[in-house]
């Protein structure tokens, strides 16, 4: 059975929104992905979604009655996982469609959860102790053992966020679009050695939703689900295997691809989910698409710039364009508006496009190959 993406979209808006609670960026998001599909929620038997509200709460409060219901909660890269889940429950015959959302007041804080390391956790016993607290300073372990071992320069760290600046130039939608240099982000204010704050995410309000189903039961041009990957490696970041390079990441993109039958060279557009800057060099090297040590310098000259050629992260990813505190969704959903030609910054003849999900500091990760084709 092929499964596909038959509906995609965003709230309205998404940034800065402290009208907005979490659960209706939740339904607005639905309601606009479900616009988008051509369908109702009487079309809908699964719902998924990660945090609070849960996929009890959203499917009430849309008048859903599921068959199906998915939670998995592992930070940032869950609605890849879902994806991934709904297409097996959908092939095994658990549901026929699914809806997946997102809503996260992460910027306005109106009714979202609390977020703490207690003494009981991994964290709270082995790395709150010493100050570890937080993705900028948990990130900070690995981007300086980085640059430590492959040469990684600040320079080379700061061309992450001024390529995706150039994306986001170019997109309305984006929070930040002013385009900056090397020196503009080294001259930023720093928040946890080596981050500057243009290294680190945007944190904003929105939420966005996918409909899930059959090629046979999707009322508008599908975008194909080719292949699919997930891992993980460990709850807390100083218990990485290696600082330099995400287990997690390699595995989730070597079982997507084969799956998919691709190569590197099948891949026009590219979708790394970048919470500070060092991520989408990790995304790079160990997806394959450069070798270690290699990915600064590939951003540095241009190759995923504009006019680049291998476009990453055009809608300005997490840095520029929105990060509610899980920016999963909206890598997915940059995806499907190129894949169907409808992206802000378009990239020409884009026909196959890959999204690799980070959760929590290295904890999981998905990947997706996603197209407008079969093979």
């Amino acid at each position: 059975m092929t499964v596909v993406i038959a509906g995609a979209a965003e709230t309205d808006e998404v940034g800065r929104l402290p009208g907005h609670s979490t659960m209706r960026l939740h339904l607005e998001a639905a309601r606009n992905a479900l616009a988008d599909a051509g369908m109702t929620k009487d079309d809908i038997d699964g719902v998924a979604t990660v945090g609070a509200p849960g996929p009890i709460q959203v499917a009430h409060a849309l008048g859903i009655t599921p068959s199906w219901l998915d939670g998995t909660g592992v930070g940032g890269s869950s609605f890849l996982f879902h994806v991934r889940h709904a297409a097996a429950a959908i092939r095994a015959g658990q549901c026929r469609t699914v809806l997946i959302t997102h809503g996260e007041s992460g910027r306005s804080r109106v009714g979202a959860p609390r977020h703490a390391f207690g003494p009981d956790s991994l964290a709270g016993q082995f790395e709150v102790p010493y100050g570890v607290v937080g993705p900028a300073t948990m990130f900070t372990l690995t981007a300086l053992r980085h640059m430590k071992e492959t040469g990684l320069t600040h320079e080379q760290l700061a061309e992450v966020a001024v390529a995706q600046r150039r994306w986001a130039h170019l997109n309305p939608r984006a929070m930040y679009r002013d385009l900056i240099t090397v020196e503009d982000v080294l001259a930023s204010r720093l928040v946890a050695y080596p981050f500057h704050l243009l290294e680190c995410c945007l944190v904003t309000d929105g939420g966005g939703a996918l409909v899930v189903t059959s090629e046979e039961l999707a009322r508008r041009d599908p975008v194909y689900l080719l292949g699919s990957g997930e891992s993980a490696e460990s709850p807390v970041i100083s218990q990485m295997e290696d600082f330099t390079t995400s287990k997690a990441f390699r595995r989730s993109g070597e079982a997507a691809f084969a799956e998919a039958k691709i190569t590197h060279g099948d891949v026009d557009h590219l979708m790394i989910y970048d919470a500070f800057a060092h991520v989408p060099v990790y995304g790079l090297e160990d997806l394959g698409f450069v070798g270690r040590g290699e990915a600064g310098a590939f951003i540095a000259e241009g190759h995923t710039s504009p006019g680049g050629r291998l476009p990453l992260n055009t809608n300005g990813g997490g840095l520029s364009y929105t990060h509610t505190g899980m920016y999963g969704m909206f890598a997915i959903q940059e995806s499907v508006r190129q894949l169907r030609g409808e992206a802000a910054a378009q990239v020409p003849g884009v026909e196959l496009s890959v999204v690799l999900g980070n959760g929590g500091m290295f904890a999981s990760a998905a990947t997706l190959v996603l197209s407008n084709r079969l093979p």
